[in-house]
C-alpha cells in the first residue's frame, strides 16, 4: 500500500504543481499588463517597471490561495483519468486498491492541500498583499476607500466615539483623522481632527497638530436659551487611548478577504460590541474557515474519473470538464457571499453552502460510478 500511495501522491503533486504554476504565470502576465498604464514617465522618482513587477509578484500568494482548490481538482482529475486510460488503475484495483481505500488515500492527500491553503490565506497572502499596497502607495499616493475613507465606532465607558480615517500613508501612519465623541444621550461632546496620526505601542493613537473642539452646555438659561459653549485649542501631540488596532483600520480600508482569520474575528467582535452590522465580515470570516476544506471536496470529485471505462482517445475533455467544475465552484462561492449579505442569511451557512453542494455532487458521482458499477 505504501508503494501505491507513493505512486498516486507523486503523480498528483506533480500535476497540481504544474497546473498551479500555469495559472500563476497567467495571472502574473494579466496583472502586469494591467499595471503598465500606471508606470510613471517621471524618471527614477516615479512608479517604474521594476516596482510594477514587484507589486505583481506580491499579489501571487493571494492568487495562489484563490486558485489552489481549482488546481487540486484539475490536477487530480488529470491523474485519475490518465491512470484509467492506460489501464494502470485497473491494475491497482486488482492489487487491492478498493474504492474506500482510494477515497481515504486521496482525502489524506487533500488534508495536505487544506493545510497549505489555510497557511497561504491566513499568513502569507495578508502580509504579501499589505506589502504590495504599501509599495504601490510609496510611489503613487495613499491607501484609501471611497471619498471619505473608513468609519469606525468604539464605545468607552458611557461615551461613544466615531472615528474617520481618510487614508493610510506609505509608512503605515493614518492621514485625515477625525474623532467625534458623544455622551450617553447622543449629544456631541468633542471633536478632534488631525492631518496625521500614528499607532502607539500602548493602545493609544498619537495625533500630530491636532485641533480639538469641546462642546459644553452653558450654565445659564434653559431650553432654547441654554446654548452650547465651544472651546477650541491646538495640541501639537495629542494622545488618544483606544482599542482600535492597526489591523482594524486595515480591515476597514482594505478588502476583508485579504485579512487573516484572527484579524477578521477581532474586527467582528469590535463591530458587535459597538452595535455595528458585521454581516459582510462574518461571511468572509466563515469563508476563510471553510474555503481550505474545499480541497477535500475537489479530490472527492476527481476520484470517479478513475472508474471511467475508456481505452483510447484524449482525456482533454475530462480535464476541460474539471476546469468548468472548478470555475463554477469559484463563481458559486462568490455569488453565495453576495446573496447571503443581501438576504441576511446565516454567515456560516452562506460560506459552507457551496462546499456542501459540491460534496453531495461528489458523493453522488462516487456512489453511481464507483459503488454501483
Amino acid at each position: 500500500m505504501k508503494t501505491l500511495r507513493r505512486l498516486i501522491y507523486t503523480e498528483v503533486l506533480a500535476s497540481v504543481l504544474f497546473v498551479t504554476l500555469g495559472f500563476l504565470a497567467l495571472f502574473f502576465f494579466f496583472d502586469f499588463v494591467d499595471e503598465l498604464p500606471n508606470v510613471s514617465k517621471n524618471g527614477d522618482d516615479g512608479y517604474q517597471v521594476t516596482h510594477a513587477l514587484a507589486y505583481v509578484a506580491l499579489l501571487l500568494p493571494s492568487h495562489l490561495y484563490e486558485l489552489l482548490p481549482i488546481a487540486v481538482l484539475i490536477g487530480t482529475i488529470f491523474v485519475m483519468a490518465r491512470l484509467a486510460q492506460s489501464s494502470e488503475y485497473t491494475i491497482l484495483r486488482t492489487s487491492g486498491l478498493g474504492p474506500w481505500k482510494a477515497l481515504r488515500m486521496l482525502m489524506s492527500l487533500g488534508l495536505m492541500f487544506v493545510l497549505l491553503t489555510f497557511a497561504t490565506g491566513d499568513y502569507l497572502a495578508p502580509i504579501a498583499d499589505r506589502t504590495a499596497q504599501l509599495l504601490k502607495t510609496r510611489y503613487q499616493g495613499r491607501i484609501t476607500v471611497g471619498q471619505t475613507g473608513a468609519w469606525i465606532k468604539e464605545r468607552q465607558a458611557d461615551n461613544a466615539y466615531t472615528v474617520n480615517v481618510g487614508a493610510l500613508s506609505p509608512d503605515g501612519d493614518m492621514q485625515g483623522v477625525r474623532i467625534f465623541e458623544f455622551d450617553a444621550r447622543g449629544a456631541l461632546v468633542s471633536q478632534t481632527q488631525a492631518p496625521r496620526a500614528s499607532f502607539g505601542a500602548d493602545d493609544a493613537w498619537t495625533l500630530q497638530d491636532a485641533e480639538r473642539s469641546e462642546f459644553t452646555p452653558r450654565a445659564t438659561g434653559t431650553g432654547a436659551d441654554a446654548g452650547i459653549k465651544v472651546e477650541r485649542r491646538h495640541i501639537d501631540s495629542y494622545r488618544w487611548p483606544t482599542g482600535i488596532s492597526p489591523e482594524m483600520v486595515s480591515v476597514a480600508l482594505l478588502k476583508p478577504d485579504r485579512m487573516g482569520t484572527i484579524a477578521l474575528f477581532q474586527y467582528i467582535q469590535h463591530l458587535s460590541a459597538n452595535g455595528q452590522t458585521s454581516q459582510r465580515y462574518e461571511i468572509e470570516f466563515w469563508r476563510k474557515v471553510f474555503y481550505p476544506l474545499s480541497c477535500l471536496v475537489m479530490v472527492a470529485l476527481a476520484l470517479p474519473f478513475a472508474y471511467l471505462h475508456f481505452r483510447s482517445g484524449s482525456i482533454t475533455t475530462y480535464v476541460f470538464g474539471g476546469v468548468l467544475v472548478g470555475i463554477s465552484f469559484f463563481l458559486l462561492n462568490n455569488v453565495f457571499g453576495y446573496i447571503g449579505n443581501l438576504q441576511n442569511w446565516w454567515p456560516w451557512l452562506t460560506a459552507a453552502a457551496p462546499g456542501l453542494i459540491y460534496s453531495m455532487v461528489s458523493l453522488a458521482a462516487f456512489g453511481w460510478l464507483v459503488l454501483r458499477r
